[in-house]
């Protein structure tokens, strides 16, 4: 299979790119090819020009997209399937891949009169500082749910599923050292059986 992997953090020695490194271990361990969207290395841009909300706004897509949102939509359309892999800011991921969200999920593509093909699987795994029971018992994880899998995938994938590895904060160095060797194992496991 051949999967798209869309990683989001700033920064390189993060737990989430120790997360990114043990999936993408996983993929290659089971044959899997590996196409990368680097967003932050990429310094792809996020934030929407004119000329696009204007295309999306009308739903003219008709009109030409621009070369690094068709490079994104190329890179889908390689693909067998999708991984994305980020940190939890606010209930929410980053700017940067909610914006490509915003960018590549376009009009004549992603939706009115869609042509994106539909992927065999898409997976979030979304790395959070607080607990899995806290963001249960908030409801957040719930609506971190809804937005990725029931809207942004919505029937973009024939399966989907969101992972949170939980847990992940600086704030409890000794929670961090209990949960991270769990998560990246997970993380390889996730990979593996993509």
């Amino acid at each position: 299979m051949r999967v798209l992997v869309v990683y989001c953090h700033p920064s390189r020695t993060s737990f989430t790119h120790e997360v990114q490194e043990r999936f993408c271990e996983g993929l290659r361990a089971a044959g899997h090819e590996i196409v990368m969207s680097d967003l932050y290395d990429m310094d792809f841009r996020t934030d929407m020009p004119e000329e696009e909300f204007l295309r999306e706004t009308y739903y003219r897509g008709d009109l030409p997209v621009p070369d690094d949102v068709r490079a994104e939509q190329d890179k889908i359309e390689s693909c067998d399937g999708i991984a994305f892999i980020y940190p939890v800011f606010w209930t929410e991921a980053p700017a940067k891949l909610v914006g490509w969200f915003d960018r590549v999920w376009t009009a004549g593509y992603a939706y009115a009169d869609c042509t994106m093909r539909i992927l065999d699987k898409a997976l979030f795994i979304a790395c959070a500082g607080k607990t899995l029971q806290s963001l249960e018992e908030t409801g957040n994880k719930a609506a971190m749910e809804t937005v990725m899998l029931g809207d942004r995938i919505n029937q973009r994938a024939r399966e989907k599923r969101m992972v949170f590895l939980d847990g992940i904060s600086h704030y409890d160095e000794e929670l961090i050292a209990q949960m991270k060797p769990k998560h990246l194992e997970t993380a390889y496991e996730l990979g593996r059986t993509f």
